[in-house]
């Protein structure tokens, strides 16, 4: 088994929920990478934030991109190698605001990606400003009065996008490692929102307890006015209930798959080694 672990010191608060998303990824990758043979067929992008630093503790290839612009990196990288699995990681700032024009073509695009949104709704690297999906009412030193503008809801902007595989999971080792599996069986853009509440300036305000999983309760993936619904159930202001698990999934034209220089390419190129100079 290849060593996926760096010797970076990790600086994540202790106990932050960043570790159990490590953890959930790096428990995937050691299925799927063997050797370092095998490592050549990954790559992983971060962006800017708390999240970010994720790209200093997993030892694979990739680019620790500016803010907001994960996904055009990881589509540069696809395009470039489409044999690539290529993963990407942000936050909810980082994908909700700055990214946020970027996220909604990445789901029309559908290239064949997979996108991890850490969301704890608050700008946690800059000390807890309030983000695109923080709850109305909520303080910081920049809104000493509470905020008014109401969040968005991600799950359903998503879906209205196009995106084929919508899900939400709390920061729970093993959730993130089995949405993760079934992200990679799906042939196009995965959207993973990640729950996963700040210690510091957004504490768990009783989200977890309010969690269900969806496919537990029989829900139909297939079904997009259903998952809509499901989506509607927790507008990050107050809920009863947030439901979890893969909220919609259909397979649609894979952008890579569109283009005959991309077929090609991907049929005979096996790894980034194997490119042509």
């Amino acid at each position: 088994m290849t060593n996926l672990s760096t010797n970076i010191q990790n600086t994540w608060c202790p106990g932050c929920w960043n570790f159990q998303i490590l953890a959930g990824v790096k428990n995937y990758l050691a299925k799927q990478i063997k050797n370092e043979k095998d490592k050549e067929n990954w790559a992983m992008v971060s962006g800017i934030g708390c999240h970010a630093k994720i790209f200093d503790y997993i030892n694979l290839n990739g680019i620790n991109s500016l803010h907001g612009r994960v996904l055009p990196t990881c589509l540069g990288l696809k395009v470039g190698n489409p044999n690539l699995n290529v993963i990407g990681f942000s936050g909810d700032g980082d994908a909700y605001a700055e990214g946020m024009e970027h996220l909604i073509h990445m789901a029309r695009y559908n290239s064949n990606i997979k996108y991890f949104v850490h969301n704890n709704q608050v700008f946690a690297l800059t000390v807890g400003e309030p983000t695109p999906v923080t709850e109305i009412g909520f303080k910081d030193k920049t809104t000493p009065r509470g905020t008014t503008i109401a969040p968005l809801n991600p799950i359903k902007l998503m879906l209205a996008a196009g995106c084929g595989f919508v899900a939400r999971v709390y920061a729970d080792v093993k959730q993130v490692e089995q949405v993760f599996d079934e992200a990679m069986k799906h042939n196009g853009f995965a959207f993973i929102e990640i729950l996963q509440p700040c210690l510091i300036f957004h504490p768990d305000i009783g989200l977890k307890e309010k969690t269900y999983n969806l496919q537990e309760k029989g829900h139909d993936k297939t079904n997009y006015f259903e998952a809509m619904k499901k989506a509607e159930e927790f507008d990050y202001n107050k809920s009863e209930k947030i439901p979890l698990g893969i909220f919609y999934q259909k397979e649609k034209p894979v952008f890579e798959e569109q283009f005959e220089q991309l077929r090609k390419l991907k049929s005979e190129k096996k790894s980034w080694k194997d490119l042509k100079r």
